[in-house]
């Protein structure tokens, strides 16, 4: 057995060294012996943890592989994890030929297979794409977790989109007021307004603009687990009279119940291609003359659109969500009848709120996995610390973009955006 198992740390090293030799930001790899391999980046450590895991980890050439081996735990990432992702791009990106693909696959067959399969967590979605029926199935499987899971790793006000911040050195609870307050500054909310939130969350944007800014809030949900929470957190606050929070899907809203403001915050991203012209129709229609729309989401590059999705994030973290860029988010925003009135970039805003949550994350990883299981709390590392990676790069964005519906042509703004900031 000693011999066999030689022989397979043999074939790993030299699997290793024909498919990361020229990269020069390895991570530290340490096999099942306890024996490290490579290391140019000293803090990124990544353990090997038995003789089929490169095995599990490369014989598909798949980006859902290597996650699947951190996920169930044929290897660990310790230390930076950060430092993984620029040896992914390089697997991504590099170019083999015939012959290296063949030697390559040579040395994974001679590991041995894994002795039984891992029981799978991926979402199993059914029903037509996009269709009410699954879309509530999608939003569950991500946001009904566990209601003490999201507080782990995020805000007081479980706030679970990209923060706001002035210095970049605030914290997340500070951030994310700053976030939420940022949002009712651009919408320009008066007492006495009717404010919708299309996929409210927990309910902290819509408390937060009724106790601050004394509008009658509404809110809709698909998430269960949100839905009850922020009924109880709106009851807590005494403001049953002035907040609503219905678990509604956003087609299902009445047309002839008109709202001052809309805004919808990180949900566009699970309407779909197919719907996003209902979405914004549907929420032009919603709005009164004059009234304005802040939509919040995250894009991805135009050069990237079209092409296949993550299979990762499809089966693991948002089954059926869908990237869209900001040109084809403009051009669904003008036809439904918006003025477009402004357009940010908050990219760099977003990496910094998902290294924050990963950090979060990271320091209470015995609280997460007691609370959601140990599978669930690699899937957030690993989606939250690439997020804040593509962030970072530029691969994919965060926008907020403002939409008037004119009245009479009139949009009723300010000359400038003085009121926007402190």
């Amino acid at each position: 057995m000693e011999g066999k198992n030689g022989e397979y740390i043999s074939i790993a090293k030299d699997f290793l060294a024909k498919l990361l030799g020229e990269f020069d930001k390895k991570p530290v790899f340490v096999l099942w012996n306890g024996e490290e391999v490579f290391g140019d980046l000293k803090d990124t450590i990544i353990k090997i943890n038995f003789p089929w895991s490169l095995r599990e980890m490369f014989i598909d050439a798949s980006e859902l592989s290597l996650a699947e081996s951190y996920v169930y735990g044929d290897i660990d990432i310790e230390g930076n994890i950060y430092g993984i992702f620029p040896m992914a791009e390089y697997l991504v990106e590099k170019k083999l030929s015939l012959l290296e693909k063949a030697s390559l696959f040579n040395l994974l067959r001679k590991l041995p297979k894994r002795d039984k399969p891992y029981s799978k967590i991926r979402a199993k979605l059914k029903g037509e794409k996009h269709s009410k029926e699954r879309d509530a199935q999608a939003i569950s499987y991500h946001y009904d977790v566990s209601n003490e899971f999201y507080k782990i790793f995020l805000d007081k006000n479980l706030q679970y989109s990209c923060a706001y911040f002035q210095t970049g050195e605030e914290d997340i609870n500070t951030a994310q007021i700053q976030k939420m307050d940022y949002i009712c500054k651009k919408l320009y909310l008066k007492e006495g307004e009717r404010l919708l939130d299309i996929g409210a969350g927990w309910g902290g944007l819509i408390i937060y603009a009724a106790k601050n800014y004394g509008v009658y809030a509404k809110g809709i949900t698909l998430s269960k687990n949100q839905y009850e929470f922020a009924n109880e957190w709106i009851k807590r606050e005494g403001l049953e009279d002035r907040v609503k929070m219905e678990f509604r899907d956003y087609r299902d809203l009445d047309e002839n119940d008109k709202f001052d403001k809309i805004v919808s915050v990180g949900m566009f991203e699970h309407v779909g291609e197919k719907n996003y012209s209902i979405y914004m129709k549907h929420a032009y229609n919603l709005l009164k003359e004059g009234g304005l729309f802040l939509n919040h989401g995250i894009t991805i590059n135009k050069v990237d659109f079209g092409k296949p999705r993550s299979e990762f994030i499809q089966k693991y973290v948002f089954p059926d969500g869908e990237l869209l860029p900001i040109s084809l988010i403009s051009v669904f925003s003008e036809d439904a009848g918006f003025e477009i009135r402004d357009i940010e970039q908050l990219r760099e805003h977003y990496s910094r709120t998902t290294a924050l949550w990963v950090k979060n994350l990271e320091e209470n990883a015995e609280k997460c996995i007691r609370e959601a299981g140990k599978e669930r709390y690699r899937v957030w590392r690993l989606y939250l610390a690439a997020s804040s990676y593509q962030f970072a790069i530029g691969k994919i964005g965060l926008y907020q973009t403002l939409l008037v519906k004119p009245e009479k042509g009139r949009a009723n703004l300010p000359w400038t955006r003085k009121a926007w900031y402190y």
